[in-house]
């Protein structure tokens, strides 16, 4: 066999093995995908199909029949759903902006700001990671009673005002800004605050972003502590409130899929708007950790 035989087979051999390679690797991806997605389709196919279908048992991917009557019946009869989702909206809204500001203005103090005890407060915060969050419940829920909050929107965002989650994201990230910018702002006669302002919040816009969308999804997804704090119908979030809704019907198993499709559905549209950033953010993180 000549050298150029050899070579051409060679080349022939690695090209095989490469597409090879990417053949198995879409099959795991999508794999993986159409894995992930089936939940969903599952929740929204079981929420259009008839109990008269349900009830034959079976498993449809697609159902026989299809129906919008609970659908219907949460978003026609039941107009105290728009309050909850009202409710939720600003809930998760406030949290969002209170959870930028004070994380991100403890940050600037531990990264930029020279005071003892920075690296102990630090990692304290950081060491808060390691207590579960039902160790909490019960001595926030005897504050918030003390302090007369039960039954109002700040029972459900100030217990949650910060979190080490951000408070990590930002100093690490704060500590990659570059001292020069913060020295010559200081010989211009900036203060820190204005430093902080004018300086430091703009050039982090992209780490606000991510950490901005992961807390109101959080915060929209929020079950346990609204239910515990929350005892007024007209102040129910979202999550809480669909799943009072099912009385007599509770083991129907179209009315329970239909409350969750409601519930997860805004969070759906929020994804679709914003999943490039969301991408992005998971990148960023995994990049900071």
């Amino acid at each position: 066999m000549s050298n150029a035989d050899a070579t051409q087979s060679l080349t022939e051999r690695v090209t095989d093995r490469d597409t090879l390679y990417r053949i198995g690797l879409y099959v795991v991806m999508y794999g993986l995908a159409i894995a992930f997605f089936v939940p969903y389709w599952r929740m929204f196919q079981l929420s259009v199909t008839p109990m008269s279908v349900l009830s034959q048992g079976g498993f449809h991917w697609i159902p026989p029949e299809v129906t919008l009557a609970v659908w219907q019946r949460y978003l026609v009869d039941e107009p105290i759903i728009y309050q909850w989702a009202f409710n939720t909206l600003t809930i998760a809204s406030i949290t969002t902006a209170i959870v930028l500001l004070v994380d991100s203005m403890i940050a600037f103090s531990i990264t930029r700001l020279d005071w003892p005890g920075q690296g102990l407060i630090l990692g304290v915060i950081m060491a808060s990671f390691m207590i579960p969050g039902y160790v909490n419940i019960i001595p926030l829920y005897t504050l918030i009673n003390d302090l007369g909050l039960m039954n109002s929107y700040w029972a459900i965002i100030l217990p949650f005002a910060a979190g080490p989650l951000g408070v990590f994201l930002l100093v690490q990230f704060f500590r990659d800004i570059p001292e020069e910018l913060e020295e010559a702002a200081r010989l211009d006669g900036f203060s820190s605050l204005r430093i902080y302002a004018r300086i430091i919040l703009p050039l982090s816009t992209p780490i606000l972003t991510a950490l901005g969308l992961f807390v109101f999804i959080w915060s929209w997804n929020q079950f346990l502590w609204p239910l515990i704090v929350l005892n007024d119908d007209a102040l129910y979030t979202l999550p809480v409130g669909v799943v009072t809704l099912r009385d007599v019907n509770a083991l129907a198993p179209n009315v329970i899929m239909t409350s969750l499709a409601l519930a997860s559905l805004p969070l759906f549209i929020i994804f679709l708007l914003f999943q490039d950033k969301l991408i992005s953010s998971v990148q960023m993180q995994a990049g900071t950790g």
